[in-house]
């Protein structure tokens, strides 16, 4: 288990609890749950690189207490 820190630099930060094996689509539906938001208006970012869904965390070498930026489409 990994602990995976969103901020949406709007005052809200997420921390989720995840598995490396899981993918982007799987930690948006996680965030999704705790924020009220659905899933597929979510976008989960670190600078200029924006996640694919099908991509698992492990392959993007997302660690444990990584910080990602998350937006709203």
């Amino acid at each position: 288990m990994i602990e995976v820190v969103l901020n949406d630099r709007l005052g809200k930060k997420v921390r989720v609890k995840c598995n490396k094996d899981d993918t982007i689509g799987d930690l948006k539906k996680l965030v999704a749950a705790q924020t009220g938001t659905r899933a597929d208006k979510i976008r989960i970012q670190k600078w200029y690189n924006i996640y694919k869904d099908h991509i698992t965390l492990e392959d993007y070498e997302i660690h444990d207490g990584m910080g990602l930026e998350l937006y709203y489409n």
